[in-house]
């Protein structure tokens, strides 16, 4: 399949992301049709629809494109133009009618992120980023938190879905850190979580099983509001399996990474 040379700009993913959470918002606390993909892995019908609302119109838009998306995969295309789409991001919650869900999307150009949107329909937050010219929330420019000490930190960190038999369960982390810090909060969306950095809401994130579409947006609204953001050993590299991040403003990001990397091994 030959790509096109047309790629997108921000408006068109932002555009894109408000089109899926009008989905996702019109079928809030309403009865779904859940299937269960794993013990704590859900999937509903309006996962279903928000992705295939956003696979139409990326194909139409940008035809030849590589898209990788949670539901179908990974749909062929020319790889260096790369879309990463988590349709429903905290699907858990959404079923449960817990209010911290998102849509998130971002496209990468040659390997590199360029783009990317996570929109909160319920508080019609959409937070954005262009690689190089910042990032921002619903227009305003965004900034990571100017924490210094770990001990004044809010943490933020998710589970893996089968936490009850994998040894990378996280939890040894989060005990520790919740003793480190003023709290860990685990919210259920792994975009949000990363927007939340940084906005300054909360002062870090990690996680040690991922999937892409679950952090290529989020990541980058990070990076660009001015959180390192790495995988958990440190690398560039957080989209590549087997995925895990860190992300955190410069003066805490060694601290944390440091206590992560002194955790006891799993198991």
């Amino acid at each position: 399949m030959k790509a096109t040379t047309n790629q997108p700009a921000l408006a068109d993913i932002e555009s894109l992301a408000r089109g899926a959470g009008e989905i996702l918002r019109n079928g809030y606390e309403k009865e779904h049709q859940v299937r269960h993909k794993g013990k704590m892995d859900l999937v509903t019908e309006i996962d279903h629809q928000s992705e295939a609302f956003l696979l139409g119109e990326i194909k139409r838009g940008f035809p030849g494109h590589q898209i990788v998306t949670e539901e179908s995969g990974l749909l062929p295309g020319a790889v260096e133009y790369q879309w990463f789409i988590d349709p429903l991001d905290g699907t858990l919650n959404y079923a449960h009618g817990v209010p911290i869900f998102s849509v998130s999307i971002a496209f990468a150009r040659e390997g590199k992120l360029i783009l990317g949107a996570v929109y909160d329909p319920l508080r019609d937050e959409l937070f954005s980023a262009e690689k190089g010219k910042g990032a921002h929330l619903n227009g305003r420019r965004l900034h990571v938190s100017q924490a210094t000490e770990l001990e004044k930190c809010l943490l933020v960190t998710g589970f893996p879905y089968d936490t009850w038999s994998s040894p990378r369960n996280n939890l040894e982390n989060f005990t520790r850190l919740s003793r480190l810090t003023q709290g860990v909060r685990r919210l259920g969306s792994a975009a949000l979580d990363l927007c939340y950095v940084g906005a300054g809401r909360l002062d870090g994130y990690w996680e040690l099983t991922l999937n892409p579409w679950d952090v290529a947006a989020g990541g980058l609204v990070a990076a660009e509001a001015g959180a390192l953001v790495t995988a958990m050993d440190g690398s560039a590299d957080y989209l590549s399996p087997p995925c895990s991040l860190l992300a955190a403003p410069p003066a805490i990001y060694a601290q944390l990474l440091k206590l992560l990397q002194e955790a006891p091994p799993p198991g």
